[in-house]
């Protein structure tokens, strides 16, 4: 499991170094590379064992249904192999930095499954949004069904 909140940097070239600990669960749990995709406006980097998982809950899913169709197109066409470097960096892709708005300070999230990647001004602002209705979003969280 991912959890905790570093500040970083991403370099011009898109190298961007992944925290220790995170980087040790990421190499614990697979030899592949993890995976690096797009969301709203934020990226996610997933062990490549996971990743498995979203892809197979996604093909399981109509493809006749246009939502569905939009979402896997969006995640699974912004999706890339990310391996990490002898010095504990990922190369993130000039199209992912685009999306996510990185350009200098960087924000990386453990979120459970996987690590999110945010410019920092973008996630401080959605952090300030969700303390306004934290205890709404609270109330909402507690009373909905596990699996």
């Amino acid at each position: 499991m991912f959890r905790g909140r570093h500040d970083h940097t991403i370099d011009k070239k898109g190298r961007l170094s992944i925290p220790a600990g995170y980087r040790n669960e990421i190499l614990r749990r697979s030899e592949h590379p993890p995976i690096l995709t797009n969301y709203k406006n934020y990226l996610a980097l997933y062990p490549y064992e996971d990743w498995q998982v979203i892809e197979q809950n996604l093909m399981a899913k109509s493809k006749l249904q246009p939502d569905v169709q939009a979402y896997t197109r969006f995640v699974i066409s912004g999706s890339d192999e990310c391996p990490i470097d002898s010095q504990g960096r990922i190369l993130v892709p000039p199209a992912l930095r685009e999306h996510a708005q990185l350009q200098s300070k960087v924000t990386i999230a453990g979120v459970l499954d996987c690590i999110e990647i945010w410019d920092t001004t973008i996630f401080e602002t959605t952090k300030l949004e969700t303390m306004s209705r934290l205890e709404e979003i609270q109330l909402s969280v507690d009373s909905s069904p596990t699996s």
